[in-house]
């Protein structure tokens, strides 16, 4: 498979994104270049090789989780640019429409 202008666009447009003919011929030549990586390394034996699922042998040591006291709702409201009694208020964003 080779990658050629209507790939890169297609590429572009699905990823909304826009590419002059320079950064065309960039991308087009780099993925080129990954393809062919690709390629190679399925030239590789790998018929007697156990597919890898973990890369070691260590597992998770998660730490307990501890409750602590955060921000409090006064700490909170200090710092709010507006606020009434409880709450911290903000714009409106939803509208009627």
């Amino acid at each position: 498979m080779k990658v050629d202008n209507n790939t890169v666009d297609k590429l572009a447009d699905l990823a909304k994104l826009g590419f002059d003919e320079g950064a065309k011929k960039e991308i087009i030549g780099d993925l080129n270049k990954i393809l062919s990586f690709v390629e190679k390394l399925n030239e590789l034996n790998t018929d007697n090789v156990e597919p890898l699922i973990y890369m070691t042998n260590e597992t998770n040591i998660l730490r307990k989780d501890k409750v602590v006291q955060g921000t409090t709702q006064a700490q909170a409201l200090k710092n709010a640019p507006e606020k009434d009694s409880d709450y911290i208020l903000v714009p409106k964003v939803l509208g009627k429409e």
